[in-house]
């Protein structure tokens, strides 16, 4: 058995400091940042090597508490980039952090790596320090190519994760689907494969006063909010909830029961003020709620960070997550953890954390019509509404991140080099 000491958390394409709901951060962010926390806590020295942007504010941050530093390294040029542009830069990555912990004269007893590219990073750094690597993935590029439809043809990404399932000693699979989708899609080794979900923080989200909540975000007391949570991105079906509301809006038994009155919609993510290229699903979908005369009732209001989503969350009736594809969805389990219902499609994680008619409700993917109807459902019953949502907090107490850096460590320390 290891004695775990030290950790190198890899995570190189985005920095777990980075404001949430941009183009490339989101649930991977808070899972690294969140762990890395619990494990200082607990005594335990955590670098997370991540690369040096432009928006970095220097090259090693303490923000994370005792014991967990973020170690931007420079790799490429200092810009934005996608994470195939930063593939050819993984030789500079790997050899900036060797060379930052040759100068501090440090031991890991393990390295995490997390997104495929991290874990391209890892397979050298293994080589040269001669210790095992634990890999988590997040998202499957050949799931995400499979919903999205793409033609077929093996892509960087696709060569890459395959090859790391082959190598990696210890694969973390959010779910157990997620488990065999590795089976099924890479031949990934069935023993090398540890089914862990990612966490939440219970001191942040929590359930609180919906009354003060709605206080502090400057909505009335009548309002009554639905939230989406997440990157603006095809895959994240949020056209699927404007249609939704479209159908909800020329329902006149739902405009008769005063249930439009005083309903809002807030979308959290993005940044609707840069019509950019790079903005090319936020431009549309602002268009669709200008179609759909839905103006007034939906409003896009760009990333938010992590505290200002527990208010978002205690003021909303439910999260809705109408998407084609999720590894795992942590919004949802934040969500959950307020005292919040989540209405999501049965796929991915959120089949596994939503539990129908108990903490939520499932509806089938792109079907504006069966999402209108739980939406509908939801906000003419409270009672019911009131329920799901205590069962909703309690289901995410298993989730503590105490209880899943508890499983993680028992892994690590039985680790050892395939």
């Amino acid at each position: 058995m290891i004695s775990i000491q030290r950790i190198a958390m890899i995570s190189l394409h985005t920095c777990p400091l980075a404001t949430l709901g941009g183009k490339k951060t989101g649930g991977m962010n808070v899972y690294v940042r969140e762990l890395s926390r619990e494990f200082g806590r607990r005594g335990i020295a955590v670098d997370v090597f991540t690369r040096y942007q432009d928006s970095c504010a220097g090259h090693i941050h303490q923000a994370l508490g005792d014991n967990a530093r973020v170690i931007h390294i420079p790799t490429g040029s200092s810009a934005a980039l996608d994470p195939d542009a930063l593939y050819p830069h993984v030789p500079e990555f790997v050899a900036n952090v060797r060379a930052f912990a040759d100068r501090e004269a440090i031991r890991y007893d393990v390295i995490y790596s997390h997104y495929w590219l991290s874990g391209v990073a890892a397979h050298d750094l293994r080589a040269a320090w001669n210790v095992p690597v634990a890999q988590m993935f997040h998202t499957l590029g050949l799931m995400k190519e499979r919903i999205a439809g793409d033609p077929l043809g093996l892509t960087t990404r696709d060569h890459a994760e395959t090859d790391i399932m082959a190598w990696a000693d210890r694969l973390i699979a959010a779910t157990p689907a997620e488990r065999s989708q590795m089976l099924w899609l890479y031949r990934a080794p069935r023993r090398a494969i540890e089914v862990i979900s990612p966490g939440v923080d219970l001191e942040r989200f929590h359930p609180q006063s919906m009354a003060a909540a709605k206080t502090r975000l400057g909505l009335r007391p009548e309002q009554r909010m639905l939230l989406f949570v997440g990157r603006i991105e095809p895959l994240k079906a949020v056209d699927t909830i404007l249609e939704a509301l479209a159908i909800l809006k020329a329902d006149p038994t739902f405009t008769a029961a005063h249930l439009l009155d005083g309903l809002c919609v807030s979308i959290i993510g993005g940044d609707p003020d840069d019509p950019t290229h790079e903005n090319a699903e936020m431009e549309r979908l602002k268009a669709m709620r200008l179609t759909l005369g839905l103006d007034a009732l939906v409003t896009f209001v760009g990333a938010k960070d992590q505290d200002a989503l527990s208010d978002y969350y205690a003021a909303s009736e439910a999260l809705i997550m109408p998407s084609d594809y999720e590894s795992f969805g942590m919004v949802a389990l934040e969500a959950m953890a307020s005292g919040t219902p989540v209405i999501a499609s049965q796929v991915g994680g959120l089949a596994f954390l939503v539990r129908d008619g108990v903490n939520g409700y499932h509806v089938p993917v792109r079907e504006p019509a069966a999402l209108a109807d739980k939406i509908r459902r939801l906000l003419s019953d409270p009672t019911e509404r009131e329920r799901l949502a205590t069962n909703a907090a309690q289901s995410a107490r298993a989730y503590a991140w105490p209880c899943i850096a508890d499983r993680l460590l028992t892994t690590f320390a039985a680790m050892h080099i395939r």
